[in-house]
């Protein structure tokens, strides 16, 4: 591990977060914006090695002392809204049939790489302080999530396998939808984090969180609709690490992480002093909240002893009159990166697909051998099996893999069969990426 440490050495990893900045939705994908995503992607690996080796958060402290935790909401912001508005475009036009999309694919996952950096941040209260107004927009960026994962409901993330006769783009399309499942799991994450910090929030963050969007009632959906687990072959699975786990009956009663976060946010919403004295208990916030009663047993209690403090403010809440609507004028803050960044580019969404297209999303076989070179040296097989979690997973089935791609050594399988099922889908990647190591 002690090589691993050294990943991004401190004046190296300090040059990088000053060269963060805010880029255009039209240079997304560029070599600019390549560059500052691999800037992105070390400083998340190195945040990742750090934490796990207990050696302090250098990366943290860099980002609040150069004031770049905005920046990153801003960058999140924008793909985010790159994906809404430009990436529905591209795929529809006729003249785009790319011979490889990795190049797109890397715009698509820079959302989570952003994502996956803040939740690491934001477990240190001080991050939250230093993200200033951008907090607004953060608490709205996990709204949208959040309504995503109870509007999905019970079916759980997309399918993670693709079809054999599917397109690459076609495949792309799934990949998309999947890393957007998990992206919002990581906004339930960053929210709870935030809400760490309720007594310290701005009385307009408070108002967003509590009246604008009831967050508390949002919550007790994602408990009703639980969209991490599911029932599979009568098999209970839960969606943790990237993939569906099969739970074993004897751990059915453990509480999971996700499930964590959701209980812990809801705390602090509602026995905050802050939050207590701010949120309206309606009739329909009341019905809404007591329904929470059903979930407090005693296993849970025993996990989480705190919410023993919840389940009495509930008891007392049952006994309550519920209490009218508020309507106090309020003067507040209200989000502006989204609403800004699409007035900015408001009617230009086919033209910036088209430019893209041209210039970004259509390399010659020389820029993707580059590009293959680039992000090799960047994903290191021994980083990455250092961050991941937990064993590999078959690309194809899932399973836990032993067997690696003998070609590239980036993708892992548990058995023949699933190599040859999947090679249609990773071929081309596997290639580019067997040149690039030559390449170096």
């Amino acid at each position: 591990m002690g090589d691993l440490a050294l990943l991004l050495p401190p004046g190296e990893a300090e040059v990088l977060v000053r060269e963060l900045r805010s880029l255009e939705l039209r240079d997304m994908g560029s070599r600019g914006w390549n560059q500052q995503h691999e800037n992105l992607e070390k400083l998340n690996m190195q945040a990742i090695l750090d934490a796990t080796a207990g050696q302090g958060e250098p990366i943290q402290e860099l980002l609040v002392t150069h004031g770049k935790i905005p920046t990153l909401v801003e960058e999140l912001i924008a793909v985010e809204m790159w994906k809404q508005k430009v990436f529905p475009v591209l795929c529809k036009l006729k003249d785009f049939k790319p011979q490889n999309t990795l190049p797109i694919y890397m715009v698509l996952h820079h959302e989570a790489s952003i994502i996956n950096l803040l939740e690491t941040m934001f477990f240190h209260k001080g991050v939250c302080e230093s993200a200033k107004d951008t907090v607004l927009d953060l608490v709205d960026y996990c709204h949208r999530k959040l309504t995503l994962l109870v509007a999905q409901g019970g079916r759980g993330a997309p399918p993670e396998e693709g079809s054999q006769h599917s397109t690459s783009m076609q495949d792309l399309q799934k990949q998309a939808k999947l890393m957007e499942f998990e992206i919002a799991l990581k906004g339930l994450s960053v929210l709870r984090y935030i809400t760490d910090c309720v007594d310290s929030l701005s009385l307009s963050t408070l108002n967003r969180m509590l009246s604008t969007h009831n967050l508390p009632c949002l919550l007790v959906e994602l408990l009703e609709h639980s969209p991490w687990s599911r029932r599979e072959g009568g098999k209970l699975q839960q969606f943790e690490s990237g993939h569906w786990q099969t739970v074993t009956p004897s751990e059915q009663q453990k509480l999971s992480k996700l499930d964590g976060q959701v209980w812990i946010a809801l705390y602090n919403l509602l026995l905050s002093p802050e939050a207590r004295a701010r949120y309206c208990l309606t009739s329909f916030a009341k019905g809404q909240l007591l329904k929470l009663r059903a979930f407090l047993t005693d296993t849970l209690l025993d996990q989480l002893p705190n919410l023993a403090d919840l389940q009495a403010f509930l008891a007392h809440l049952a006994l309550t009159e519920a209490q009218p609507p508020k309507k106090d004028l309020v003067l507040e803050q209200i989000p502006e990166i989204w609403e800004r960044l699409e007035r900015e580019n408001k009617g230009k969404w086919q033209a910036i697909a088209k430019h893209q297209l041209q210039q970004v999303f259509s390399p010659s076989e020389q820029d993707l051998r580059l590009l293959a070179c680039r992000w090799a040296k960047i994903y290191r097989l021994d980083v990455l099996e250092a961050v991941a979690p937990e064993r590999p997973h078959c690309a194809s089935c899932s399973a836990e893999a032993s067997k690696r791609c003998s070609r590239c050594q980036n993708e892992w399988y548990c058995c023949r069969e699933c190599q040859v099922k999947h090679w249609e889908t990773h071929g081309k990647a596997c290639v580019l990426a067997a040149q690039g190591d030559r390449a170096k």
